[in-house]
């Protein structure tokens, strides 16, 4: 079986750049945001964060629901674009 590739496709770009500017209009820092998905139950650090908005770092589904659920919004909207908020 061949390796799966670990390229970042087109939806993972759209919720890398749709987490950034989310938290970017709530004021908050990567470090903050990571601390909120820790105290939520999911441990990130800000270099988590930042790889995930660099799309350097897939977002599995445990990361997109407790940084959706730490910006106030839906998982959906984090899929959909920064239009859906």
């Amino acid at each position: 079986m061949a390796a799966r590739s670990l390229e970042i496709g087109p939806a993972g770009m759209l919720v890398a750049r749709t987490i950034g500017i989310l938290r970017t209009e709530r004021g908050l820092g990567q470090r903050q945001l990571a601390a909120w998905c820790t105290a939520l139950g999911r441990p990130m650090s800000n270099m988590m964060l930042s790889r995930i908005e660099l799309a350097k770092r897939r977002c599995d589904i445990d990361d997109l629901v407790a940084i959706a659920e730490a910006l106030q919004v839906s998982p959906a909207t984090l899929l959909q674009g920064p239009g859906a908020a």
